[in-house]
């Protein structure tokens, strides 16, 4: 769900504020003056702060921009005993996300958390994937892969990626359609320019339309100086439209037109702004289907679809599993501190029957697990979840004389051993909540 931190004095409001929004989900970071604010910000990311606007030792509203210079894509939300904030615009033009009176009930706090949250995410993902692009060179050598199928794909990417036509890639949810818009722009004419890319599945439809086109000053509350969009900062680059299938239908149209003149209009301006941007498109979604059933433009899908490529799912091409394990343990091992020198032909059998719905992506977690759960220098059997030892209905006896609950004992103080105790981290490892996580450290004794 994400992380929240709350600063206030008042320890009955600190504490009513934790437990409202730790049952939401949350991790409540908790701190009672500006300079414990700011040290919790040196050890943790949180993606939202609700901050007091009257701090012993400072004002919450000089506090903003302090905050967001340590981290620029956390949200910040000041609270107030009285409903308003001397130099509310002040407080804005710092950065605050919103404000909001202490005494308001959970029917409006929870709702306005959600939304910075949501856009503090998408944010954090963005700047993430952004981070990652830079210095890094994308190659189809480096894809991993010897089976026909992904070899066909990375052939048809060699020959369109010189041209600067759209491309649409498909394929199922993990098949690597990132790592493929990222070679295809390497090897284009563009390299040397910008390569942005966005995931439309991230953003709510109002903040995506301000995402990709930008806005004038005033086009809305809180639009306090005129922002570019996305599209502005990939002029002359190339533009990767991720999971495009949940763009809004109405949003389909500017985009279109974008294809068609090269131009589009700011969120609160009438003039066109030109552009020369190759688009990359992907997703998971039959179009076909969603065409149909009236959810996407059947112009826009010509357009994208000049040319299109089919990522294969990783079990249409099982031969590729021993390469692509090879390749994670080699990589995550090192990380890890863990010295792996052999992997069991049974461990790879039992992946190469695993349906991996989660495909590449969904394999790479597998083997994460295994390297953590494993003693020694070799990746075996016994270090796959369950429900992969047990995909060819043969029993084992890793777990012999163990019921259920104790094999999910074991596995949890396995995990909280390595991580050591850091809870946040177990839980992602694990892929339950940290509410959850508390549940079960408390109902096994942990």
């Amino acid at each position: 769900m994400g992380k929240v931190l709350i600063i206030d004095d008042e320890k009955q409001i600190l504490g009513l504020l934790s437990r409202i929004i730790g049952l939401e989900g949350y991790d409540v970071l908790q701190a009672a003056t500006c300079k414990a604010g700011l040290k919790q910000l040196e050890q943790h990311t949180p993606e939202v702060i609700l901050c007091d606007v009257c701090l012993p030792d400072g004002s919450g509203v000089e506090l903003v921009s302090e905050l967001k210079k340590l981290r620029p894509f956390s949200e910040v939300i000041l609270l107030t005993a009285h409903g308003n904030i001397p130099d509310g615009v002040q407080a804005i033009k710092n950065g605050a996300f919103d404000y909001i009176t202490k005494g308001d009930d959970n029917n409006k706090i929870l709702p306005l958390i959600a939304k910075a949250m949501e856009k503090a995410s998408a944010a954090y993902k963005q700047s993430k994937l952004s981070t990652s692009l830079v210095g890094r060179q994308y190659s189809f050598d480096t894809i991993v892969g010897k089976s026909p199928a992904i070899q066909e794909a990375i052939a048809l990417a060699r020959k369109v990626a010189q041209t600067d036509v759209p491309v649409l890639l498909t394929g199922e949810t993990g098949t690597g359609k990132e790592v493929f818009a990222q070679s295809i722009h390497q090897h284009s004419t563009r390299s040397g320019k910008a390569f942005v890319a966005i995931n439309c599945s991230s953003f709510s439809r109002d903040l995506l339309e301000s995402e990709m086109f930008g806005h004038k000053a005033g086009a809305f509350t809180g639009a306090l100086k005129e922002t570019k969009g996305l599209f502005e900062e990939a002029d002359n680059g190339t533009i990767f439209l991720d999971e495009i299938g949940e763009m809004a239908f109405d949003l389909q149209a500017k985009l279109l037109r974008i294809l068609e003149t090269g131009e589009f209009i700011k969120i609160g301006d009438t003039r066109p702004v030109k552009v020369n941007v190759r688009v990359i498109a992907a997703t998971n979604r039959d179009l076909s289907k969603e065409i149909a059933e009236g959810h996407f433009r059947e112009d826009l899908f010509y357009r994208l679809s000049v040319f299109q490529i089919h990522l294969p799912a990783l079990r249409e091409r099982v031969e590729d599993i021993p390469l692509h394990v090879k390749a994670f343990v080699s990589t995550l091992s090192a990380k890890m501190g863990k010295d792996i020198k052999a992997i069991s032909p049974d461990y790879i059998d039992l992946l190469k029957k695993n349906p991996w719905k989660g495909n590449v992506r969904e394999l790479r977690n597998v083997v994460e697990r295994s390297l953590i759960i494993a003693d020694g220098d070799t990746l075996t059997p016994d270090s796959l979840p369950l429900n992969i030892q047990r995909t060819d209905a043969v029993e084992t006896d890793a777990y012999a004389g163990f019921d259920l609950s104790g094999v999910e004992k074991m596995h949890i103080q396995k995990v909280l051993k390595y991580t050591k105790g850091n809870k946040t981290e177990t839980s992602r490892l694990l892929g339950i909540g940290l509410t959850t996580l508390y549940r079960k450290i408390e109902e096994y004794g942990l």
